[in-house]
């Protein structure tokens, strides 16, 4: 009698059981499937920038797949990409961020500081934040709606001016540095620096003419030999250059078939292996500042990352841009999840003014995260919308771009407190 009543009650339970399988998979995952989070995406990927554009495109849907596929998206909803390229086109970015509005994206990114100040207008005006990969210090300073993913232009200077009067500076009196620039916000970061912190820091820049006018080039300049020649007649210490890579390239050609007996230096934008690729024996010496590790570290992201690289975009493989790319989607994603953790769903997938709101101050005012390991952790810190703060100084050597300095953290500057900023 006591068997039968054991059956009857196993009977009863599995029945209940049976019964409740529908409000269990509603509180699960199928409810979700179908359902997406909107991120916008826009790359230079075509145009005199494409040299960046297509590795950092690349990246960033590599690692919006691999979330997708491999991890099940975030919190079990998949990351749908609204991606567009811009082809370094500062016209087409109004146009780009209202379409990122109007299909519902919770927030969008850009990979340069050229793009992004096209864009920052209209999306401080409506609280759509936006994330650039690359940045210069007039996205925000002061801070509004737009974050930087990693350290600007104007840190690339400082740090790269301290490394060498620390390490590479044996002269008397103050070094002499002269800025090749290119004429955007790339190149107005390490402009803006300089013009700065250099009394500060004991340096003189070789002005173009005026304080605050460096030597400046287009990004399709086909030869930068007159700028050269002049700056080469001012007999710098330094040739500092803050641009994308081919330019860079062009520049550190022209010195080399001048003779120039000057250090050479370029800022993140242009120091990729594209730079190596496309200056070939002449880039060797030159040093730099990326915000990135080297491709192949050991460090627990590298592994997946060069996997996917491999698997779809083996032509990026060794560039730092694809490095950024990868990283500022792993950012993005990691903001939507934060975000979920102290927000509904439904009220973030709605792509919203309210799920801008939610994304910024849920998501990334209380981001904290390692990007493993890939480059300096991320995380927001009152007034200072600069999202990893940390450099390293590289020197290329036999064709390698190698690190030669440990991390180096990047002080906030309030740039906006000097009243000719922005002018």
């Amino acid at each position: 009698m006591k068997t039968k009543k054991l059956i009857i009650s196993a009977i009863v339970c599995l029945i209940l059981v049976i019964a409740s399988l529908p409000y269990m998979t509603a509180c699960g995952g199928a409810d979700k499937e179908g359902k997406t989070i909107k991120l916008g995406i826009s790359t230079p990927s075509t145009g005199i920038a494409a040299e960046k554009g297509r590795p950092l495109e690349h990246g960033q849907k590599d690692a919006i797949a691999y979330v997708n596929a491999e991890l099940g998206g975030v919190d079990g909803y998949q990351i749908e990409i609204v991606w567009r390229d811009n082809g370094y086109d500062a016209a087409q970015m109004s146009n780009i961020v209202r379409n990122f509005m109007d299909e519902g994206c919770v927030m969008f990114s850009t990979s340069s500081s050229a793009m992004m100040t096209a864009s920052m207008g209209l999306a401080n005006e409506y609280g759509f934040a936006g994330l650039a990969a690359f940045s210069s210090p007039n996205l925000y300073r002061p801070p509004q709606h737009i974050y930087g993913q990693l350290p600007d232009y104007g840190d690339d200077f400082l740090a790269f001016m301290d490394y060498y009067l620390d390490e590479i500076w044996e002269g008397s009196g103050q070094p002499t540095v002269a800025i090749h620039a290119l004429n955007n916000s790339t190149g107005k970061g390490a402009i803006n620096a300089a013009r700065a912190y250099a009394e500060e820091m004991g340096i003189t820049i070789l002005w173009d003419g005026a304080v605050g006018k460096a030597f400046e080039h287009k990004a399709d300049s086909l030869s930068e030999m007159e700028s050269l020649t002049r700056i080469n007649a001012m007999n710098p210490d330094v040739l500092y250059i803050s641009s994308t890579p081919a330019p860079t390239a062009l520049i550190v050609k022209n010195a080399r078939e001048l003779g120039m007996d000057v250090v050479i230096a370029s800022g993140h934008a242009g120091l990729t292996s594209a730079l190596v690729d496309l200056a070939g024996e002449d880039a060797e010496g030159v040093y730099g500042v990326f915000p990135t590790v080297s491709w192949g570290d050991d460090v627990p992201g590298m592994a997946k990352m060069m996997e996917y690289c491999e698997a779809n975009h083996p032509e990026d493989a060794g560039n730092g841009d694809y490095i950024t790319g990868w990283t500022q989607s792993l950012i993005m994603i990691e903001i939507v999840r934060t975000a979920l953790q102290n927000a509904d769903y439904d009220a973030i997938a709605a792509g919203d003014a309210d799920a801008w709101a939610i994304i910024e101050n849920e998501g990334i005012k209380k981001l904290s995260y390692d990007v493993e390991g890939l480059h300096g952790p991320v995380s927001y810190t009152v007034d200072d919308n600069r999202l990893s703060k940390s450099v390293l100084i590289f020197n290329i050597q036999n064709g390698i771009i190698k690190a030669i300095t440990d991390w180096i953290e990047a002080p906030v500057v309030r740039y906006e407190d000097l009243d000719w900023f922005g002018q």
